[in-house]
């Protein structure tokens, strides 16, 4: 699990020159678990995870109240939740999360970003069941000793947690999300570096030459899809 998260994010904002993709992609989310529930995060668990998470990539209050706003509307914006599976090259693996209001459109959308660099899409389960679903959750200030201490004496069980830089990253499974932030912030914790529930690969490949070349084609195209929320792979990118 050494895959370093703080990198990762950074180089995510990185690709935007005003981070207006990662905004509008929290934006859209923010909106849809607003209307699936209530829109008020203490009512609703899957909209204050959302929060959390734009929180970490310092998403504007403004883009937040605006998405929370329009799901009060009831405006009748419908969209679905898909994932795809498929395949880079040398045993490279991908999952690909969207949000969509034209599933026809994302899927040649989704499916063109991979047979043009060299890969395909593959069927439901075919990549899935190689990876773990995981909340990530990262902070600084305290060791991993420090963490884990906080954690048991708030009786909450976590999978692994090590230090990457100057955080902490704890690893837990998804359901646990909200009960390791809970105890963070109950021990004075306010601010994290990363909060996150994602697909982690059991294994990682690496790949050289003109197979990682390809295999970034496809990871920077997939990103940059409007309907694509967030996409994950098994490669070791030496991040």
């Amino acid at each position: 699990m050494g895959r370093k998260w703080n990198n990762i994010k950074e180089k995510k904002a990185a690709k935007d020159k005003n981070t207006s993709r990662i905004y509008a992609k929290f934006g859209r989310e923010i909106y849809v678990v607003a209307r699936q529930g209530e829109p008020d995060p203490e009512l609703n668990q899957a909209l204050k995870f959302v929060l959390e998470r734009a929180k970490t990539y310092n998403v504007p209050k403004h883009i937040i109240e605006r998405a929370i706003e329009k799901a009060k509307g009831g405006t009748e914006e419908n969209y679905d939740e898909l994932r795809y599976e498929g395949f880079g090259p040398s045993g490279s693996m991908i999952i690909v999360d969207a949000l969509t209001n034209n599933v026809n459109r994302t899927v040649a959308e989704v499916r063109a970003a991979f047979s043009k660099n060299s890969g395909n899409m593959g069927v439901s389960g075919s990549v899935a069941y190689m990876f773990d679903e995981t909340a990530v959750i990262g902070l600084e200030g305290k060791t991993a000793d420090e963490a884990l201490e906080l954690l048991m004496e708030a009786d909450v069980d976590v999978r692994d947690i090590i230090e990457e830089d100057e955080s902490v990253i704890t690893y837990a499974a998804p359901d646990q999300f909200h009960a390791v932030l809970e105890a963070f912030k109950q021990a004075g914790v306010e601010d994290f570096t990363v909060t996150e529930i994602t697909m982690l690969p059991q294994s990682e490949v690496e790949l050289t030459g003109d197979d990682l070349v390809q295999f970034e084609k496809i990871i920077d195209t997939l990103e940059d899809l409007e309907d694509v929320q967030q996409v994950h792979h098994n490669v070791d990118l030496g991040e």
